[in-house]
């Protein structure tokens, strides 16, 4: 590709030539996939008249994953997306320690050959994750266009996700937003910790109902960091009921894994840009415990 006319950063010039999200092209820069007179730039590097840009896109490494046949309760489907609500102690993904019967092998079962291969060979389709406990609405991609689109939406902040959550203790505010940087714990690698060098992690939080031990909170999250509605309930001294990493997790309902539901998604669709509310239940024993505590 050779610049008729600079005087732009790269990446947006790319992503309007290109049918690629400047998200997509800043990952193809940092990976050094995009050269400029055949030296790597960086994001910001303002094209110059005369420029020569070559552009490597990688093949999609084939995946060894296997489909399998396990039941999806599905929200919305088109031939772009599918939003599904994951069912508590489903793992989205392989890793080790969970190498099948995940949300992935359902979906590939679920959809076949229609995915987007922009995740990576483990994740196809994915486009954001939920923990292994938590419940609630997901977004897969169907198609690369569909993937790059939502995920440029998620990095802009523009995905508004609402969540519903029984926490422990009765919270004194009635609505309240916590700010409080995220990042991986020093002494547990495995948890994510309230530290000085993290990223910056909003939560925002209404009281929906109090009982006598225990506020049942609607949270909405900025940010998406990893555990972070979790590490920031804990750190305030109300952590979600269930919880067995960032809290005892002793409860009188005997419930194992955090009481986090994602309840609502709001965004808009990757391909026709209409505007998109989408809702998913409570799980029957979330409601269940809800109604046992108002009586």
């Amino acid at each position: 590709m050779n610049v008729e006319q600079g005087g732009v950063r790269i990446d947006k010039y790319i992503a309007e030539k290109e049918e690629l999200s400047r998200v997509a092209v800043q990952r193809l820069l940092d990976e050094g996939n995009i050269l400029v007179n055949r030296d790597k730039v960086k994001a910001s590097y303002i094209v110059q008249q005369g420029d020569e840009i070559d552009i490597h896109i990688p093949e999609v490494k084939e995946t060894e994953l296997k489909p399998q046949d396990i039941p999806l309760d599905i929200i919305y489907e088109d031939k772009d997306i599918i939003v599904v609500n994951k069912a508590k102690g489903m793992v989205v993904h392989p890793a080790a320690g969970n190498p099948d019967g995940t949300l992935v092998n359902a979906i590939m079962s679920h959809c076949k050959e229609n995915l987007s291969g922009i995740g990576g060979e483990l994740r196809p389709g994915i486009v954001h994750r939920l923990d292994k406990d938590t419940s609630g609405l997901l977004i897969i991609a169907k198609n690369d266009k569909a993937h790059l689109a939502i995920s440029e939406q998620i990095q802009s902040r523009q995905v508004k996700k609402t969540y519903l959550a029984l926490v422990k203790g009765d919270v004194p505010e009635n609505e309240a937003t916590i700010k409080m940087p995220i990042g991986r714990s020093t002494k547990d690698r495995k948890k994510m910790a309230i530290t000085p060098k993290g990223k910056e992690a909003i939560t925002h939080f209404k009281v929906v109902e109090r009982f006598q031990k225990y506020t049942y909170l609607e949270v909405n999250i900025e940010t998406g960091r990893t555990h972070q509605i979790r590490v920031h309930m804990a750190e305030i001294g109300h952590p979600v009921v269930g919880d067995m990493v960032y809290s005892n997790g002793k409860n009188e309902f005997g419930v194992e894994g955090q009481m986090l539901h994602a309840h609502r998604l709001e965004f808009r669709h990757p391909i026709t840009e209409k505007e998109m509310c989408l809702e998913a239940p409570l799980p029957e024993y979330f409601t269940n415990i809800l109604l046992n505590l108002r009586s």
